[in-house]
């Protein structure tokens, strides 16, 4: 069973749209919600792929309920942890006539210091059953505590392979727990090590201290661009095929789930990260986030080409 878990789930809004004219009215096409947030596409990803999946989220309000009734009537089993806060919406605005896909976050609302430490509770019991686990999204404030950026260190502490899909602080505090792979996008990892990154090489710098600092594997993604993969020996560059862009929101949930996955079934790193490499393109290609086809991603993850460094 692999194990995700996240505290900022969102009910996803995606509008599309001909073209959108700033200032203006403009009506949507075509309209659909969805659970998303990066826990949640990482648990649909993986259920979608064939594999057993537990996870653990917190979930309030109307768009909660949404969330909770989407889980079960696509049968992926979740732990809820009631929250007082509604759960947060987001929209994705896509315009057919450019290609342009537009975000509108909002941030996950604050959670009580009960609630957190229900979802660590539970969390600690379901890592017991599970083979690997994914931690993943950003953290939420706790009211009168501010935001616990030592949170997923603490989760951590629970003996599981971990993947961490995180930044900042919260990704720093957690790496002495040595974690198995971290995969920040280069902005993430810019910004968690607090400079500039203006090309490869120091890229390839930057990923090597977090592996100094306890990750076993370091995956960072540049968009659309080559994915580059370092261990504490050994770095690699990834080249992705192309595909034609739908919807590319989600795509790095569905390369963490695609990389569990495979890592669960036994397969080596460079080779897990070629099949998530994968499942992130098939995500890319359809409207809506998370619903893979395993059989297609099989088929395409020899398209990646993998050379060492």
């Amino acid at each position: 069973m692999i194990l995700t878990a996240g505290l900022s789930p969102a009910w996803q809004q995606i509008l599309v749209f001909h073209e959108v004219t700033t200032g203006e009215v403009n009506r949507a096409m075509d309209a659909h919600w969805c659970a998303s947030g990066k826990v949640l596409n990482v648990a649909g990803a993986i259920h979608s792929l064939g594999e057993e999946v537990d996870t653990v989220c917190p979930v309030g309000g109307p768009a909660g309920d949404a969330i909770r009734a989407e889980f079960n009537a696509d049968r992926i089993p979740a732990t809820w942890i009631d929250t007082a806060s509604a759960t947060r919406i987001c929209t994705t605005i896509i315009e057919q006539a450019t290609g342009r896909v537009t975000e509108f976050v909002e941030n996950a609302r604050a959670i009580t210091a009960d609630e957190l430490s229900e979802f660590e509770f539970v969390y600690q019991q379901a890592a017991g059953s599970a083979q690997i686990a994914v931690l993943t999204g950003s953290l939420p404030e706790i009211e009168g505590h501010g935001k616990p950026v030592e949170r997923y260190r603490r989760l951590l502490k629970v003996t599981v392979p971990s993947i961490l899909d995180v930044r900042g602080p919260e990704l720093l505090a957690a790496l002495p727990e040595r974690p198995l792979l971290v995969k920040p996008n280069r902005e993430e990892l810019a910004a968690t090590c607090g400079r500039s990154l203006g090309n490869e090489l120091t890229v390839l710098a930057a990923m090597k201290e977090l592996n100094e600092l306890g990750a076993q594997w370091v995956l960072v993604t540049s968009g659309s661009g080559d994915v580059l993969l370092t261990s504490a020996s050994a770095e690699w560059r990834l080249v992705p095929f192309s595909v034609d862009v739908v919807n590319p929101i989600g795509c790095g949930d569905c390369l963490a789930a695609g990389i569990a996955v495979a890592v669960s079934e036994g397969v080596e790193m460079v080779d897990a990260a070629r099949f998530g490499m994968a499942a992130a393109a098939q995500n890319a290609s359809q409207l809506l986030p998370a619903r893979l086809d395993r059989r297609l991603v099989d088929q395409q993850a020899i398209r990646v080409h993998v050379n060492s460094l």
